[in-house]
């Protein structure tokens, strides 16, 4: 769901996901894709190599398939356990210290639809549940069915999500910008000409960005 991605993009710690239907995974390698994205699985003879070359050049990492355990080798990876050394930040993997790129990402998916990770695991990351509800596969073919019949209707469709979107989050940059120019206001605001103005030019968007998403969810 469009929930789960938004978790998944901005948690502060790295995402765990039930996937018994792999519509999580495929998501992930999709969007991944392009920015080399690794695939290892927890025990994998190259596992600890694939960490240790992404940790470096800062790529992407997802171990696929895992059970209720983590490997205590990579648990400082999992934690985000860093070392300062000077200007840089280091990760303990096994008997080394990997310098760490900024771009390293890590994501850990399992098929078990009802795992029971220890209290540790649970603590060090965000787990993310991508089982398909009954609602969810319902709206899933009705969509796929509509791709068949009619596919400028179904192009149509995630055109005007994506806009949605867009929408929400211009939505969001005004907000914030109307509440920052309030709050570094001085004196009289109804004597601030410029404030004033960027008022009504930011509400004047606002209220086009609106009727927009109007627009888009009748369609």
């Amino acid at each position: 769901s469009c929930e789960n991605g938004a978790i998944l993009c901005n948690s502060q710690r790295w995402s765990l996901i039930i996937d018994p239907q792999l519509q999580g995974i495929v998501w992930i390698k999709n969007r991944e894709s392009d920015n080399g994205l690794q695939v290892t699985r927890m025990g994998h003879s190259k596992m600890l190599s694939t960490f240790e070359m992404s940790l470096d050049q800062g790529k992407p990492v997802l171990i696929e398939n895992m059970g209720e355990g983590i490997d205590a080798v990579i648990m400082p990876v999992v934690s985000r356990n860093t070392i300062k050394r000077g200007n840089k930040r280091v990760v303990k993997l096994g008997d080394k210290e990997i310098v760490l790129n900024n771009s390293f990402k890590l994501f850990m998916q399992t098929k078990l639809s009802n795992p029971h990770y220890p209290p540790e695991i649970q603590a060090e990351c965000t787990i993310i549940n991508f089982t398909v509800t009954e609602d969810g596969l319902e709206d899933q073919l009705l969509f796929l069915v509509v791709k068949l019949e009619r596919p400028d209707l179904a192009k149509k469709k995630s055109e005007l999500i994506k806009q949605q979107n867009e929408f929400k989050v211009t939505l969001a940059h005004l907000e914030a910008l109307l509440l920052e120019k309030l709050a570094n206001a001085e004196g009289d605001i109804l004597d601030d000409t410029e404030l004033i103005l960027s008022l009504e030019e930011a509400k004047k968007t606002s209220d086009e960005v609106k009727e927009k998403v109007v627009v888009a969810q009748e369609t």
